[in-house]
């Protein structure tokens, strides 16, 4: 680890992700000594040679190799010896779901247990995962307490603010959007505060404990969800009544009270498809939140049958999915609606080729599919065309070579119909 700066605050960032490493390099440029800790030893080596191992985050590389060059930024597989060096602890350690939807701590319950073994007193501890409302205080709090003997408020300081940005923009929106922030009490608020007010210069809005910071990030998630739900719903309605649901949105949110979210063949991320069950699994069931979720997760199948419809039976149909990522333009393939059509068409009997310009052959064959070239000669064995994420190497795709394409089906409304219908191909879009 790096030697620190005995007049700078030394502050850990535990997890090195794409939202942990820009975190870290963010403060480390901000006249803070990072010390960031991960358990993959491939991150760590990067950071350490001042290189990122995300890529398409404009202006990380640059944090990245400045703070190296300056000497604020190390990287340690070691997270209580980073814990034990800092004043400040910025936990960013994924909660995700397993297979039941049920919380999995997997990830970050040993790091704070390693939190716990190499805290001191007087350190402030920041949550910025995404949590369960309550277990900032009741889950890892505590939790730290026990290991290290401190007493959470008096030993050690304990503070909450949510991570609300978006792939592709982290820096941008960690200057832009107003950081939510509350304590275990009003001293580690005040610490807190003054924290993010110096590494991250942007307006905060401080609320009146852990758990209400807690619920407005997981809020925010399922008003998106329930949007795009009724968008979907809409949609599907639109479709049986032979309505452009396109049309629709711009005309509805002309009234400045409506604000109709746009329709697509489901939902992916970290985020969306995740956090409602945060409030689904405390006991928030049988209501708009869960059925939302339920409506989301069905928009896969719905395009499959709308195919079906059009073609008929999708047995040994070539069928190419544009798109392993969860969205445009971004390396990711978590809850990605691609993984649920792959399931259906698979239960059709269909023979799946998936093309996607982020991912290598190696990495979409893992999914036991055919990764298909755009400029090679499968595609015109190709029938059927999904559009799933609209990156931007698609923006000039020519349909032309896919001279035996019987029908598109356009999971996110943005391919020029025209052209498409011009070929001779059938065109189906979501509500379109």
């Amino acid at each position: 680890m790096g030697q620190a700066n005995h007049c700078t605050k030394n502050v850990a960032v535990i997890g090195l992700g794409k939202i942990g490493l820009t975190l870290a390099a963010v403060f480390s440029n901000n006249g803070f000594n990072v010390y960031g800790a991960d358990i993959n030893p491939k991150v760590v080596d990067s950071v350490n040679d001042g290189k990122t191992h995300i890529k398409n985050e404009p202006g990380l590389k640059q944090l990245v190799e400045k703070a190296h060059k300056n000497h604020t930024l190390s990287a340690t597989l070691n997270t209580s010896e980073a814990v034990n060096h800092s004043q400040v602890v910025v936990v960013i350690v994924p909660v995700l779901l397993d297979d039941k939807n049920t919380v999995d701590y997997s990830f970050i319950d040993p790091a704070v247990e390693a939190i716990g073994k190499g805290i001191k007193k007087g350190t402030l501890v920041i949550f910025e995962t995404t949590l369960p409302t309550g277990d900032t205080r009741n889950r890892f709090g505590k939790r730290i307490e026990e290991i290290s003997g401190f007493k959470a408020g008096e030993d050690f300081h304990l503070a909450y603010s949510p991570e609300r940005v978006y792939s592709n923009r982290i820096i941008q929106d960690l200057k832009s959007y107003p950081k939510v922030l509350g304590g275990l009490n009003e001293e580690s608020l005040t610490l807190a505060s003054a924290f993010y007010q110096e590494a991250l210069n942007c307006q905060l809005i401080k609320v009146s404990s852990l758990e209400t910071a807690e619920f407005s990030k997981v809020a925010e998630c399922v008003y998106r969800d329930v949007n795009i739900a009724l968008s979907n719903e809409l949609a599907k309605f639109a479709d049986s009544k032979g309505v452009n649901m396109l049309e629709v949105i711009e005309a509805s949110n002309s009234q400045p009270f409506s604000n109709i979210h746009y329709p697509g063949i489901g939902v992916g991320g970290h985020c969306i498809p995740i956090y409602p069950y945060f409030f689904i699994s405390r006991g928030l069931k049988n209501g708009l939140t869960q059925l939302s979720r339920e409506v989301n997760d069905t928009m896969a199948g719905y395009a499959v049958e709308k195919i079906e419809a059009t073609i008929g039976s999708l047995q040994n149909q070539n069928i190419l999915i544009l798109g392993l990522a969860f969205r445009e333009n971004v390396k990711e393939i978590t809850k990605s609606s691609t993984l649920l059509l792959m399931e259906h068409l698979k239960k059709k009997h269909a023979n799946i080729f998936l093309n996607d310009p982020l991912f290598t052959d190696n990495e979409i064959a893992t999914h036991n599919v055919t990764p298909l070239d755009l400029n090679g000669a499968l595609t015109t064995k190709i029938d059927i065309i999904i559009l799933q994420a609209f990156h931007k190497e698609y923006e000039s795709l020519d349909f032309k070579k896919f001279n035996n394409c019987k029908m598109v089906l356009d999971g996110r409304n943005t391919l020029n119909k025209e052209e498409i219908l011009k070929l001779g191909i059938k065109y189906e879009g979501i509500g379109k």
